[in-house]
């Protein structure tokens, strides 16, 4: 389904893994929980209403955590989903790929329940207009809007990053299955057409056609902000980068070429410096230039900011883990990361019904302590989580392998570099 832009609060990136206990013969990865969990941590800062949204949105360049998020899950969709095809075939691989996606639906469903019912309901009693204002087209159409969210068609912000997700592991094992047996050329050409598509509007075309076909009246500004057909881009190339590592010995995959590092620690340089010196767009707000950097629709100076982030992390990745401290909190949140995401959506969401928007009048105690009270609540939740699945009786060896969008459950390789940085989702 095309997405489009809309208001403040749309959703950030979201990581949607499962996370289990490491097991006998098995290794986490523990860099990759600790980049879902300091982005996690910068997701809830940039969602929460407090003054911490500012400054700590897209710190790095002209880049989210959407763009890491979307990535990293790719990334290890490939390469577990790829070991899990080489051991027992394709369709096992499409079967658990199906089951993952099943997982994520009902994480949303559940998430939209939660925010048509309860949210709906404080936000009519304080009379909040941050909380009506995230489900105004379900106010005015609650029949419409019910049906349309479960066919994830109607998403409305904060709740419009799950359902891409469930769309592109859906998509993903057929993606795999043709690229491990046909290579990925073609994959790679009619990715890359779709995204330049997008670009000239490519999603509000096929809006429209859908429109004029079935009489959908959910507005487009309410099918979600992120442009799907862009951001599968991004995506596909995850999941490509994920099943050659599968595939390939970490001593085989080479190197970047020292002009490639060299231009990339310019260009993150300058994406940084610009970055703070001109606020969260590059350009005064209106610029018609700011498109080419534009979030939702994966523009392509976004695209040329992440990727030389992207490549400095993996050229650096071993002087990295060797010097940056080991946050195990950050760890611990990662390896939960599902349970997590949507325990955070459920803190903003009472945030909003409860306290509305920033409001610069509050007392200044209120933002931190708000904030650092919810980083205890999730870290609390990943913990119960963890020791809930450290309990729970073990699935026979290769009967579930990592979860599709970002557990390291199954056997990853230590060796080999880690596929994306960490980078906070833009506030809205």
């Amino acid at each position: 389904m095309p997405t489009s832009a809309t208001p403040s609060h749309s959703a950030a990136s979201a990581t949607v893994g499962m996370a289990a206990p490491p097991t006998a013969g098995r290794s986490r990865r523990w860099e990759l929980d600790a980049l879902r969990g300091l982005m996690l941590v910068l997701m809830l800062s940039t969602h929460l209403p407090t003054f911490f949204a500012l400054p700590l949105g897209q710190p790095f360049g002209f880049v989210s955590a959407a763009e890491g998020f979307v990535m990293l899950s790719a990334y290890m969709a490939g390469l577990v989903y790829t070991q899990r095809s080489m051991k027992e075939g394709i369709p096992a691989m499409r079967k658990a790929f199906l089951r993952r996606a099943m997982v994520v639906y009902l994480c949303q469903a559940a998430s939209l329940l939660f925010l048509f019912t309860v949210i709906a309901w404080l936000g009519m009693t304080f009379d909040q207009a941050a909380a009506r204002n995230l489900i105004s087209f379900y106010l005015a159409h609650p029949t419409t809007g019910l049906w349309a969210s479960l066919l994830l068609i109607y998403n409305p912000p904060l709740l419009d990053i799950l359902p891409i997700y469930v769309m592109f592991m859906l998509l993903s094992p057929w993606v795999l299955a043709y690229g491990l047996q046909h290579g990925w050329r073609a994959i790679a050409a009619l990715s890359g057409a779709l995204w330049v598509a997008t670009q000239f509007g490519l999603s509000k075309v096929l809006y429209d056609w859908l429109v004029a076909m079935t009489g959908l009246s959910v507005p487009f500004r309410e099918t979600g902000s992120f442009e799907t057909f862009a951001w599968q881009a991004l995506w596909i190339f995850g999941l490509w980068m994920g099943a050659r590592h599968a595939q390939t010995p970490a001593e085989k995959r080479g190197e970047f070429p020292r002009w490639l590092v060299n231009a990339s620690i310019v260009v993150a340089v300058v994406f940084f410096i610009w970055r703070h010196l001109t606020g969260q767009e590059p350009f005064p707000m209106g610029h018609p230039i700011n498109f080419v950097f534009d979030k939702w629709h994966l523009g392509p100076m976004r695209l040329v900011d992440f990727f030389a982030l992207m490549i400095l992390v993996i050229h650096f990745e071993s002087w990295l883990k060797s010097h940056a401290p080991r946050l195990k909190w950050l760890e611990t949140m990662g390896a939960a990361s599902l349970p997590v995401f949507c325990a955070h959506l459920v803190l903003v969401l009472l945030a909003l019904a409860l306290l509305g928007e920033t409001n610069p009048g509050r007392p200044m105690w209120i933002d931190p302590v708000m904030f650092v009270g919810c980083i205890v609540v999730l870290y609390v939740v990943a913990r119960l989580v963890l020791a809930f699945e450290s309990r729970a009786p073990r699935k026979k060896a290769g009967s579930e392998p990592a979860d599709a969008a970002g557990s390291a459950r199954a056997s990853v390789p230590p060796a080999g570099p880690s596929p994306s940085p960490a980078n906070p989702d833009a506030p809205r």
